[in-house]
């Protein structure tokens, strides 16, 4: 009788503690300046190609965390909605802060840009998530949809 193994994968959740000084999130700029710092935290280069990142916070809008999402091209990266909301899962977020950069400096939002926006802020509705904003980050500044009504 031959007997036949099956493997199973052991998922786990790493943190890895980095000194970064804003601990609370009261409006789009504290969030443009902790992606700042997480930039140069990560040894990310905001003008070379785009990143994704996803900031995690608990019911006080206290940063609990962040993940890159995605690390793309020079034009673009792709962002999996289910791996963000995982991760958001497994950090026991109560709410979420999209974020990331237009390597060209263009602050506009993109149709892709406006659609993954509308995806997130309903799988977060779902999943009683708050997805609280998602910011397109350049050196010189910001767009923060919340700011502008979109979100």
């Amino acid at each position: 009788m031959e007997s036949t193994s099956h493997f199973i994968n052991e998922l786990a959740i790493t943190y890895s503690r980095k000194e970064i000084s804003h601990n609370s999130i009261k409006n789009s700029n504290a969030v443009y300046q902790l992606i700042k710092d997480i930039y140069s935290n990560t040894q990310s280069e905001i003008e070379l190609k785009e990143y994704f990142f996803m900031i995690l916070l608990n019911r006080a809008n206290k940063v609990i965390g962040y993940y890159k999402l995605s690390e793309g091209g020079i034009s673009g990266t792709v962002v999996d909605l289910r791996l963000a909301f995982g991760t958001a899962l497994k950090g026991l977020a109560s709410g979420i802060i999209m974020a990331h950069n237009h390597p060209s400096g263009n602050l506009c939002p993109s149709e892709e840009d406006k659609r993954l926006t509308k995806k997130f802020v309903e799988a977060g509705k779902l999943l009683d998530i708050a997805v609280l904003d998602h910011l397109i980050v350049t050196n010189d500044g910001y767009y923060s949809f919340a700011d502008e009504g979109l979100i």
